[in-house]
Order: structure tokens, then C-alpha cells, then sequence
């Protein structure tokens, strides 16, 4: 759920660049750069919160998607990061097209890992409707007396 903020502000980062090359007003190339660079550190945090979802993450599929999930993510954060690295000694902070095509191959990576997410959520959400419904939630285990009922 953490990594739609950081994917969100890199779509909008290549927005932004995409009006920069496309001929958009100088100061859009500079909320492209900062907007990057706010996306790379919600994605640093989503990162360590996806690290402790990894700790008592048991064996199997689920294990290994959500390792396949934090190396993609990863890698799209390395190629924005490298976009920033680039532009950072740059008096204006614009985007070029080959920055550009960067943060595309990026987001094509990042969509990867959206799927990923929307996966691990299905397994979630199978696990949960597995361990009983709301009906389940008064009853004593082994019994059929309710709790909170005038039978007990």
C-alpha cells in the first residue's frame, strides 16, 4: 500500500519532465527534478516497511513475490536516482530526452511491481477470507455457545 505514493509522485516527476522537453516553461524541468526527489524518499520509506514485511514472511510463492516486489520497486528507485544524480549539477535541473526515456524504462518497471502489489494483495486477501468470516468472530472455539448471548 506505501508504494503507491512513491510510483504516484514518479509518474508525476515524468509529467512534469515530459512538459520540460515538450517545450513547457523551464520551471517545470526544477518540479520535475524536487518531485523526483521527494518520490525517492517515500520510496526509501517503503522500502524499510516492505524489509519488516519480509521478516515473518513464510516460504513459498508469497516469499518469493514479495522479494521479486521489493527488488523491482528497488530498481525503479535506482534509475530515478540516477536521473537525480545527473541533474543534479545542473543550474536549471531539466530534463532531456534521454533523462526522460530513463524515467520511462523506470515507470515500465515500476508497472511491473504495481502488478506484483496487486498479486501479494490477492494472496492477502485469500489468506484473510480463509481464517473465518465475521459470524465467527463471537463464537467460542469448539462450542456453539456466543458469546455475549443469554445462553452462556
Amino acid at each position: 500500500m506505501l508504494v503507491t505514493f512513491p510510483f504516484g509522485l514518479f509518474v508525476s516527476a515524468a509529467v512534469f519532465d515530459l512538459a520540460d522537453v515538450a517545450g513547457g516553461p523551464a520551471f517545470l524541468g526544477e518540479v520535475g527534478y524536487w518531485t523526483s526527489v521527494a518520490a525517492l524518499v517515500a520510496a526509501g520509506l517503503s522500502t524499510m516497511a516492505g524489509m519488516v514485511d519480509l521478516w515473518d514472511a513464510t516460504g513459498g510463492r508469497t516469499r518469493h513475490t514479495k522479494i521479486t516486489f521489493n527488488l523491482v520497486n528497488t530498481v525503479m528507485a535506482a534509475m530515478f536516482l540516477l536521473t537525480c544524480l545527473i541533474r543534479a549539477h545542473s543550474p536549471q535541473r531539466g530534463a532531456t530526452g534521454a533523462i526522460l526515456a530513463t524515467e520511462l524504462v523506470a515507470l515500465g518497471v515500476g508497472a511491473v511491481g504495481v502488478w506484483l502489489g496487486a498479486r501479494l494483495m490477492r494472496e492477502f486477501e485469500a489468506g484473510r477470507a480463509d481464517t473465518g468470516t465475521l459470524d465467527t468472530l463471537g463464537r467460542v472455539p469448539g462450542s456453539t455457545v456466543e458469546l455475549g448471548s443469554s445462553r452462556a
